[in-house]
């Protein structure tokens, strides 16, 4: 304990020293024109910068998807006058976009055209981004008043809820209103669910269900790596009546307050946990363990706090977000592991995949 006080006073020391040097401005000066120092003051000043400008750059973004400027690029090079057609812009507006969009990466200039720039490529090839681009017009409202959000917000860490809460009947088991909300997840699926089939062998099992599994993308995605896997899907009624594939086994109820079906020897909580609350989380943890026999097996997916150089992704996207949303917060894998053994599991471990930003994997067993 003693020893433990006395590196956390040294670095609190540090800390204070550091911070003195950095606010110092003879120091940035020199700092900025040593050829040693240079490049690190030169980084930390885009660093700092780009916090300032980041929602500009969200914005410019959420432009070029809601113009259709980053559809119609990918279809090959484009003059200026040619975007301004599509995207009803004047020439100057046209240009102004074009430029913005360039410094981001997001489109690039060939000649006199324009087309699409490496980061532009990506995002017009995933149809769950585009889809959050679209979505987050909602966040941003509510993140205008960030401060009105937090002191809304309960001793339990959730009730901050905005406009984007409006959004979300979902989880509360609201009557309608699900078909927006359930599209999104749909869309968005695919680039956790390959996180999750890279990383683990879903053909080990020979029933799966997929609880809150909306529209059953993620169900769809396994099938094409586990052909013979049973699967099935447990959400609301509403939800659970989208699904197309007459594959799927079907169950209606709500997680939070009904039991789930038995008879699996596999389920899974994709992007469910981090939604909810911690007395929702051990709810709905409960009631997986009820629902498997021994020897079942249950995988959690979601992105998770602590994930190496991926810190603002979860405590500041991840946090903010789902404050707005009305519950819920991104854990720790340490955090899911606890819950998961006093929900009744025996043994759990976590699995790395190739993209932790995206989601990570823990396997339960009972």
């Amino acid at each position: 304990h003693m020893a433990t006080s006395l590196r956390t006073d040294m670095k609190a020391r540090w800390i204070d020293w550091r911070n003195v040097v950095i606010g110092s401005a003879t120091f940035r000066r020199w700092a900025a024109r040593f050829p040693l120092t240079r490049p690190i003051a030169r980084a930390r000043a885009r660093e700092t910068f780009g916090l300032l400008a980041g929602f500009v750059y969200s914005q410019v973004l959420a432009a070029c998807v809601e113009s259709g400027l980053l559809t119609r690029v990918s279809k090959g090079a484009q003059t200026v006058a040619d975007v301004a057609a599509h995207c009803d812009l004047s020439l100057e507006a046209a240009r102004r976009l074009l430029k913005a969009a360039a410094s981001l990466h997001l489109v690039e200039s060939v000649g006199d055209r324009w087309m699409l720039g490496r980061i532009g490529a990506a995002i017009i090839a995933d149809h769950g981004i585009v889809a959050m681009i679209a979505h987050h017009r909602m966040l941003y409202a509510d993140l205008a008043d960030p401060l009105g959000l937090l002191r809304r917000t309960n001793v339990h860490g959730g009730g901050g809820g905005g406009a984007l809460s409006n959004f979300w009947p979902y989880a509360e088991a609201r009557d309608g209103a699900v078909d927006g909300y359930s599209a999104l997840m749909a869309a968005s699926q695919p680039m956790v669910a390959e996180q999750a089939i890279g990383a683990y062998q879903f053909a080990r099992h020979k029933r799966m269900l997929d609880v809150g599994g909306g529209e059953g993308a993620f169900v769809a995605a396994v099938a094409a790596a586990a052909p013979r896997l049973h699967r099935a899907v447990f959400d609301l009624p509403d939800v659970v009546a989208r699904i197309e594939d007459r594959e799927v086994e079907r169950f209606g109820g709500s997680f939070l307050t009904d039991a789930l079906p038995p008879g699996f020897d596999l389920i899974t909580l994709v992007r469910i946990l981090h939604d909810h609350d911690d007395a929702a989380m051990l709810r709905i943890l409960s009631a997986t363990r009820a629902a498997l026999a021994t020897g079942g097996r249950l995988l959690i997916v979601e992105p998770m706090a602590g994930t190496g150089g991926d810190a603002a992704m979860a405590d500041a996207y991840f946090g903010f977000y789902l404050l707005a949303m009305g519950s819920g917060r991104a854990r720790r894998p340490e955090e899911l592991r606890a819950a998961v053994h006093a929900a009744g599991f025996r043994r759990t471990r976590v699995v790395g995949t190739a993209l932790p930003l995206i989601a990570q994997i823990i396997v339960a067993d009972t």
